[in-house]
């Protein structure tokens, strides 16, 4: 997410580090192709956890070319397919393998007809069923629906660069998502809300929070939420940046338990690991990632001093080997980090140093997985439905 100014976001201490999580010590699963692409299913695959059949991805790769463009000493067998950044002020979304090479890019190159305007992408999620993108340009004040193999919008909500909190308007959303039944689902941060729109005219079918009352009282009121991310038994997880909350909620509105995400400063796009265990970034400088459980209890941190440092992290994915791929937003990277050792051991984009060529990043601010590892794929078959 970019950063929004909210006078209830405060600072608290933090807490010691603790151990690496249990499952970090699991061996990388890289699945490399002899050309160093990772494969992408040509017919419908089975999801990663074995359940709902998946279909096959639509991204039209460019033929994959050269070494890549990572930091020195990255291993690409730790990630399980390509990656989708949002590079926010580079306008682009980019899908880059785990040699560092982009597959694939939009806006492409080659402009086309009739194309909407395309905001700068605060994060991008690819759909259920792999066919589309959607992407929340919050500093934009709108959400667009991309076709990944049409590489085109096709549909888009709000008003660019005019906030509001009308009809067909957002203030700031941010994480927007499509749920399997075609709803799309996002906060709205400035107006302290969380929707539910429903497809066609993107009317709204339904809404938590009450519009311009920034506290924590889930579900009538949240305090500034800046993501709605599915979990393993179909409810959803809500991060509160006033006053650090993270809550448990159902689409029903029951509100299962909240907690304060430990010594985090700007708590950022909270989403569930496993049962019990919930990963968060510090949208702060210097940053942190922390895993923590539903009391509130820390079981791990990353927050690295020095050149490791950490600026504005905004979002953290656990992989499926147990490491964790971040977009480090201020630093113009993506990265994964191993919990078992708290090293970074794969990088894409110059720390600090923002560019448009190969190997350069500007602000990134999200990352999702091609499909089929894809965060919505991966919870298609429980979403919305607990």
């Amino acid at each position: 997410m970019a950063g929004v100014a909210l006078s209830a976001a405060f600072a608290v201490g933090l807490v010691g580090s603790a151990s690496g999580p249990s499952n970090g010590s699991q061996a990388r699963t890289g699945r490399l192709t002899a050309t160093g692409h990772t494969t992408t299913p040509t017919t419908p695959a089975a999801s990663p956890d074995g359940g709902a059949v998946t279909p096959p991805s639509a991204f039209p790769v460019l033929p994959a070319s050269g070494p890549g463009a990572l930091a020195p000493g990255s291993d690409p067998s730790v990630l399980p397919a390509d990656v989708l950044v949002a590079d926010e002020d580079n306008h682009r979304l980019l899908l880059v393998d785990p040699l560092g090479r982009v597959r694939w890019q939009f806006p492409s190159a080659q402009p086309v007809p009739g194309q909407r305007d395309f905001g700068p992408p605060d994060d991008a999620f690819v759909s259920p069923d792999g066919q589309q993108i959607v992407a929340t340009q919050e500093m934009y004040d709108t959400v667009s629906l991309v076709s990944i193999a049409g590489e085109r919008v096709v549909a888009s909500y709000g008003h660019p660069g005019t906030p509001g909190s009308a009809p067909n308007f957002f203030s700031h959303p941010d994480d927007a998502m499509l749920l399997p039944d075609g709803d799309l689902l996002l906060a709205d941060i400035v107006n302290c809300r969380i929707l539910a729109l429903a497809p066609g005219p993107w009317q709204v079918v339904r809404q938590f929070g009450t519009t311009g009352s920034c506290y924590h009282h889930p579900p009538v009121a949240f305090g500034s939420p800046n993501g709605v991310f599915p979990m393993a038994d179909g409810n959803f997880l809500v991060t509160e940046i006033n006053g650090d909350w993270v809550d448990e909620m159902s689409l029903q509105g029951q509100v299962l338990w909240s907690a304060h995400p430990p010594g985090v400063a700007y708590p950022s796009d909270a989403n569930e690991i496993s049962p019990n265990r919930f990963l968060v970034c510090d949208y702060s400088s210097p940053g942190q990632i922390v895993i923590f459980d539903s009391a509130g209890r820390p079981l791990w941190r990353f927050r690295p001093l020095g050149a490791d440092e950490l600026n504005h992290p905004s979002l953290a994915l656990a992989l499926p080997n147990g490491d964790i791929l971040i977009n480090d937003d201020y630093n113009d990277r993506v990265i994964v980090v191993d919990p078992a050792t708290s090293r970074i051991v794969w990088q894409y984009g110059h720390t600090g140093v923002p560019g448009t060529a190969a190997g350069y990043l500007s602000n990134p601010d999200g990352v999702d997985l091609a499909p089929p590892y894809s965060l919505l794929m991966t919870h298609a078959a429980t979403t919305g439905h607990p």
